[in-house]
């Protein structure tokens, strides 16, 4: 079990603990607990369960953000293998806050890009804290181009709280960066997989989520802003990001029903962070199999699937509702009875 436990997994904690205790205290007094050792483990397990099956949208952003979760490079490691990092988007400078190369994934040449975060201070500041700089999506595109050329599926891997906010990213023009990889990756000819691992934040996770498939893990979140920021805007104040969190409709569930998401891809229970090579693999079957599909299309389709899917995201109508429209109209005839 990590190490690191969020604010809702206390109880567990507890639970943990004591059977801990009373296992020390058998082993010491050599005396027989296996009773209520069976009931403490049963309890656990049930407690975990009723956690876990009822998690609200705020718990599901932390649990996003764990800081053990499995990143980019921990999947890379065990899905892909032959990984060749390319480095450099040939303007300015290498962002180590998204990598990429080709790699095979079961046998098949692929193209892999991803958000990368940091484990600890040093490797955070290197990382940029996961927030990728212009030149970051600049490499990626210049990857996907690569591969456009060689032929070969594109996975992209998202975790990101958005792109930097920093002066010097404005002054490299962020936006203009992420506009140019939304208008570009639309004209790729080969398929193009993204998936929200963890954080899948506004404009930073956009960059490089223009695919035929958006896939997301059950315990990710994607988003047009973080809650916090939201509850910023809206509240004027952070504490409100649970009530935030939960406006935004940011959930793997909720994307689904919206179209926004193709498929959950489900996690070992408790999080990725409790069993990296469960949760690679659950990702590496679900990536196996949309590759498959997505084979089987010309570059055309691939390019007019890409186009509709993303046309068909946000689409509303000012109709009233399917209730208030027969009140309005039963109202109009009583009145003109009179």
């Amino acid at each position: 079990m990590a190490e690191y436990h969020l604010e809702f997994e206390k109880p567990l904690v507890e639970l943990t603990r004591k059977i801990g205790e009373l296992k020390k205290f058998s082993e010491n007094n050599q005396i027989d607990v296996s009773e209520q050792l069976a009931a403490l483990t049963l309890r656990l397990e049930e407690t975990r369960r009723e956690i876990y099956s009822n998690l609200t949208p705020w718990q599901r952003v932390q649990l996003a953000r764990h800081p053990e979760r499995p990143y980019t490079l921990d999947y890379i490691e065990r899905i892909f293998t032959n990984f060749i990092e390319l480095s450099g988007d040939r303007r300015f400078r290498d962002d180590k806050a998204i990598v990429g190369g080709f790699a095979k994934f079961r046998g098949r040449p692929v193209m892999v890009i991803g958000t990368q975060k940091g484990r600890d201070m040093k490797s955070n500041v290197y990382r940029n804290f996961g927030w990728p700089s212009p030149e970051g999506y600049r490499k990626a595109m210049r990857l996907m181009e690569l591969a456009d050329k060689a032929d070969v599926p594109i996975i992209t891997l998202i975790d990101t709280p958005g792109a930097f906010p920093g002066v010097s990213s404005e002054e490299r023009h962020i936006a203009e960066a992420i506009a140019v990889n939304l208008r570009d990756m639309f004209r790729l000819r080969v398929p193009v997989i993204a998936v929200i691992i963890g954080e899948g934040g506004s404009g930073g996770a956009i960059g490089i989520g223009v695919g035929n498939r958006v896939l997301i893990m059950e315990n990710a979140y994607y988003s047009v802003i973080t809650p916090e920021g939201c509850a910023a805007i809206l509240w004027k104040d952070r504490k409100f990001a649970p009530q935030a969190a939960e406006a935004l409709q940011l959930t793997a569930e909720k994307l689904l029903q919206l179209g926004i998401a193709d498929e959950i891809i489900p996690e070992p229970e408790g999080g990725a962070q409790r069993d990296y090579a469960k949760a690679a693999e659950l990702l590496g079957e679900v990536l196996d199999r949309h590759l498959s599909e997505l084979r089987k299309l010309s570059a055309t389709r691939l390019r007019e699937q890409r186009y509709a899917k993303f046309r068909a995201m946000g689409e509303f109508t000012d109709a009233p509702p399917v209730k208030v429209a027969a009140a309005e109209e039963k109202e109009s005839a009583g009145e003109a009875e009179k």
